[in-house]
């Protein structure tokens, strides 16, 4: 098979740096340029130092888009929309969005939102694709299926906590060393930016959805993953919600639902997400947890390819966890 020509605009960060090490030993995959004005004319592992003795590719400027047939765009928020308003991409190019920009449903744009277990054949027919974040992913995981049956008809309450590269690669005053090690803290409660998104899905499979989603995002004092905690009031015993997440995750790829209350290290470094139900009383209790660079970034951005161009959605992508 002839292999995917792919760019990558805004090659520095930690998501470019994980999609590099995917697309790198992708066998459908041939990596044409890396783009970032900031490291134009230095070495992709002056930057990813984990990838030397993997890749020889070179930061560039240039944008040959007559040379590839998919664009990763892992640019900053809001930049990603700057850059396709303001280059002709010629528009058999394929398009994976890693930014918030697309993410809302608009008639200004044809993105497609592109969480595979919600949005599956519609990926495989898109031209432009926005990656979800990393908190939106795991949460609507743990949510989407009650949404299918119409069961969400109370409050949600979420506490989700975060390693630190959800933070980005520049240090910052709540993501430096000093200060997030053996530390904890919150940030915008009730108010992130990836409700919007999480609310658009539940609202896409269950209409008539309008309660609240009650979300406490936690800085954690580890590097990647994240772990959610969700509950809402349910009329489903126990056996009659393992049955449901069941059957809807069926052919789900990478979402699995599991017996034993699961441990973060088990998706660490994997596409995976884990999805636990307990019930309480009249409350179903769902434990969801991913890799936020990975199935909540990278990993589902190559699982999105993998879709779009037609081929098998776990090319590439058989990473083992760093359980030990």
């Amino acid at each position: 098979m002839t292999k995917i020509k792919v760019g990558v605009i805004g090659g520095a960060g930690y998501t470019a740096g994980e999609l590099l090490r995917i697309l790198i030993n992708h066998p459908n995959v041939e990596i044409v340029f890396v783009n970032s004005s900031s490291n134009a004319g230095n070495s992709i592992t002056d930057v990813h130092s984990g990838l030397i003795g993997e890749t020889d590719l070179v930061f560039t400027s240039e944008l040959p888009f007559e040379k590839v047939d998919a664009l990763f765009l892992c640019s900053a928020h809001g930049d990603s929309k700057k850059f396709v308003d303001s280059n002709e991409i010629p528009s058999n190019i394929k398009i994976i969005d890693l930014s918030t920009d697309y993410r809302a449903k608009s008639s200004n744009h044809d993105f497609v939102y592109g969480l595979p277990e919600l949005n599956r054949d519609e990926i495989k027919e898109a031209n432009r694709v926005a990656n979800p974040g990393c908190f939106a992913t795991a949460i609507q995981l743990a949510l989407i299926p009650l949404a299918s049956a119409g069961l969400l008809s109370d409050e949600i309450h979420v506490n989700a906590i975060t390693g630190s590269t959800g933070a980005g690669v520049k240090p910052s005053a709540t993501s430096h060393f000093s200060w997030r090690n053996n530390n904890i803290s919150i940030y915008k409660p009730f108010g992130h930016q990836h409700l919007e998104e999480i609310g658009q899905s539940l609202r896409q499979l269950q209409p008539d959805f309008n309660k609240a989603i009650n979300f406490i995002p936690v800085r954690g004092n580890f590097a990647r993953g994240i772990y959610v905690t969700a509950y809402t009031n349910c009329t489903l015993n126990l056996d009659e919600a393992k049955n449901l997440y069941n059957d809807f995750y069926k052919d789900a790829v990478f979402t699995f639902v599991v017996d034993k209350n699961p441990d973060m290290k088990q998706i660490v470094n994997t596409n995976k997400g884990l999805v636990y139900l307990e019930k309480h009383g009249d409350k179903l209790l769902i434990i969801s947890m991913i890799d936020n660079l990975l199935k909540g970034a990278s990993g589902q951005a190559v699982q999105n390819m993998n879709l779009m161009f037609g081929l098998d959605e776990k090319t590439g992508l058989g990473l083992k966890s760093i359980g030990f």
